[in-house]
């Protein structure tokens, strides 16, 4: 038996979680999260306890009780807490932007680049337009935001210059002149 699978999951008191057919929905503070589980997997609530079960025994089904497991667990957590993400811009000219529920980034291109916040995610740009602060209580979809606004400009290796996570090591390449 899968040992996260097994696991169960702890509701807080303010959080409200409903099955009806293959749809969960959790509902907390943080707001409404909702989540399609696939028939080889089960869900039982019992009180302020949730427990993720499989149907069978084969290698999809072992593999898929983890999996929701944690799926359901980050939803919970994400309406109670939330997740964020800080990004760190480094460069000459380098910075983010806030307008409105836009974001604009002047990343060294001819022109500044706009993107428009995805429903149930908000942004805050420090003071400085260095670093900007992404949460969200869907971890999913506030990865897939991050991870599009640092292919904006990857970090390249020769100056560190680029969109990076905070705290990302950024590994660093001599140059030619050090192979002389």
């Amino acid at each position: 038996m899968s040992r996260i699978g097994k696991m169960p999951i702890t509701l807080g008191d303010k959080v409200k979680v409903t099955v009806k057919d293959n749809l969960i929905t959790v509902q907390g503070p943080k707001g409404t999260l909702e989540r399609t589980i696939h028939p080889a997997v089960s869900v039982e609530i019992d009180g302020s306890v949730l427990h993720v079960t499989r149907k069978n025994d084969e290698a999809e089904s072992k593999a898929l009780h983890g999996l929701y497991r944690v799926l359901i667990n980050n939803m919970v957590t994400g309406v109670t807490t939330g997740f964020s993400k800080t990004l760190e811009v480094k460069g000459t000219g380098y910075k983010f932007d806030m307008k409105g529920d836009k974001i604009e980034f002047s990343l060294g291109f001819s022109h500044p680049v706009v993107m428009a916040l995805p429903k149930g995610i908000s942004a805050e740009v420090s003071k400085t337009g260095l670093e900007i602060t992404i949460t969200s209580a869907d971890k999913e979809l506030l990865g897939d935001f991050a991870a599009k606004v640092k292919a904006l400009r990857p970090v390249e290796p020769y100056k560190g210059k680029g969109v990076f996570y905070k705290g990302q090591t950024i590994r660093r390449k001599a140059g030619k002149a050090a192979g002389k």
